[in-house]
């Protein structure tokens, strides 16, 4: 029986046009980890908050189809903390936290599991030359507590991203985002400096630590998953 794997997230795990490439979203590589068991759904979309992508009618559209036995994978943040624009902006006290449990409920009223992912850190550091621990501001720690409190199934994938760039240091780190000098690519002609959005690389190694998050996990009822990524 084949069960799907929903992402509902932002522009870290979108699928990206051929506009935007190099850029790549962790999403676009997760399908490959698994068998015809498992069918990965990406709808994560770029620039979108817990808030506007409910205001769009996004997870709605996620619950027409998604059915008993799936997984539905939440990772916001990013554009949670936009406080210039009111359309994507949530305090990470209070109604981001009160949409991720929408989302959650969403997928226990339909028999589905949620998963909670905090996170990509952003490339961020401090002068002390270490991953900046706010570099996604207080989100990350606001979806832990969402994660206790509810019982819900958690992949820190921005402290593991924070562990994977302080091991390969400040300029080595730099290959996993979008950083393009001018004339180095046609989509982007006077060259890019991105510390949010990944390269393929970039997509690549969150892939994997979102794969390998899923198979440290001991209360994620991933068991088929598993079995398949061993």
């Amino acid at each position: 029986m084949t069960h799907t794997l929903f992402i509902a997230g932002d522009s870290t795990a979108a699928i990206k046009g051929a506009s935007e490439k190099p850029m790549t979203g962790w999403g676009e590589f997760l399908q490959s980890y698994y068998g015809k068991s498992i069918k990965v759904e990406n709808r994560a979309i770029n620039g979108r908050s817990t808030k506007s992508f409910l205001a769009d009618g996004r997870l709605a559209a996620i619950e027409q189809d998604f059915q008993a036995g799936d997984y539905l994978f939440i990772q916001f943040g990013h554009n949670d903390e936009k406080k210039e624009d009111p359309s994507r902006y949530t305090h990470p006290d209070t109604e981001y936290r009160h949409n991720l449990i929408q989302y959650i409920e969403s997928a226990r009223q339909r028999g589905g599991t949620p998963v909670l992912l905090t996170s990509c850190s952003r490339r961020l550091f401090t002068t002390e030359g270490k991953p900046d621990p706010l570099a996604v501001g207080p989100y990350p720690a606001a979806m832990r507590l969402v994660a206790e409190e509810t019982q819900t199934p958690l992949l820190d994938i921005f402290e593991a991203s924070q562990q994977l760039y302080d091991t390969l240091g400040d300029e080595e780190s730099m290959k996993l985002f979008m950083h393009l000098p001018k004339g180095a690519h046609p989509n982007y002609p006077s060259g890019v400096e991105d510390n949010t959005h990944f390269s393929e690389e970039g997509a690549r190694q969150i892939t994997k630590l979102v794969v390998h998050a899923i198979e440290q996990s001991t209360d994620l009822p991933l068991l088929e998953l598993k079995e398949l990524l061993q």
